[in-house]
């Protein structure tokens, strides 16, 4: 039996982080302290402490050494996987739940002591520029932000709503909302909307169909091979339509004759039975077509 749990990731002030349980550990001599410390040094911190919530504070579930290490550091606020009980945690203490945003802010924090290179070895990353999004976030409404960082978009469709200013961004997602829509074909189509005003210039506009010759000369040969396959099936239709009509008043000959009938019926009667069904499918046909 599957049990189904809420959680979200966020950054949590570290004067609200509480553990819950303290533990007696010399942090002097404790080695896996020292490596977690060296590690935040060199890349920051690569797992999210999980924390609930618990009389206006947070509780930690999992990450002392890291809650310590961070708050020797200095640092101002942790990441966090937010769990709604206690119980939660247990079901899903080994998932990462950092938001893409997250990943991001890290890997550009460990860039101020290590090369792109470095990191990449260390973490197994193909392409750091791509994990980082530098391009896509300086181009993004926070709201925006907030929706890809809580996975409400899709990174394709945050993609889309860069081609228009900021405040437009803020209009199409109001727009996506009362739809309930936030897929990459409604973004994209409200941004097609866009007025010529709204559009970001900083980014390199696609040029329409009907500016491009290119998609033009394409467009038109998808039209002709689509007009060219209705008219095949269409001929094929009424060539079809015709051959079952002579087949019907063939049948109805058939088993109209009296002689032809009797010997069907003692020889055939599958094969009169089948061309019965025919002639009333027919009758039927038409019946409802002198009604309509």
């Amino acid at each position: 039996m599957s049990v189904r749990t809420t959680v979200n990731g966020q950054d949590i002030s570290i004067e609200k982080l509480v553990p819950l349980n303290e533990r007696s550990i010399n942090l002097k001599t404790n080695r896996g302290y020292h490596k977690i410390v060296s590690s935040i040094k060199s890349i920051g911190l690569i797992q999210p402490l999980c924390v609930y919530r618990e009389n206006g504070h947070y509780a930690i579930l999992d990450g002392f050494l890291r809650f310590k290490a961070l708050e020797q550091s200095g640092a101002t606020t942790v990441p966090c996987i937010v769990y709604q009980t206690k119980e939660a945690y247990t079901f899903n203490r080994m998932v990462n739940r950092l938001s893409p945003y997250q990943q991001s802010r890290m890997l550009r924090k460990s860039l101020e002591t290590l090369d792109h290179k470095e990191i990449e070895e260390v973490l197994g990353i193909k392409s750091l520029k791509f994990r980082l999004g530098t391009d896509l976030y300086e181009h993004l409404h926070p709201e925006v932000i907030k929706k890809l960082d809580y996975n409400k978009i899709t990174r394709k469709c945050a993609a889309e709503l860069t081609y228009v200013t900021k405040d437009r961004q803020l209009e199409i997602l109001r727009e996506m909302k009362k739809c309930n829509d936030y897929s990459i074909s409604f973004a994209r189509a409200l941004v097609i909307k866009t007025s010529p005003k709204q559009r970001n210039k900083k980014k390199k506009t696609r040029r329409t169909w009907s500016e491009d010759s290119g998609k033009k000369q394409e467009l038109v040969d998808r039209l002709k091979t689509v007009q060219e396959r209705y008219d095949f099936f269409s001929t094929l239709y009424q060539q079809y339509t015709t051959d079952l009509l002579k087949l019907g008043i063939y049948v109805r000959r058939l088993i109209t004759n009296d002689e032809i009938r009797d010997y069907l019926a003692g020889t055939f009667p599958d094969i009169l039975k089948c061309f019965e069904g025919i002639i009333l499918e027919d009758d039927t046909k038409k019946a409802v077509a002198v009604a309509g």
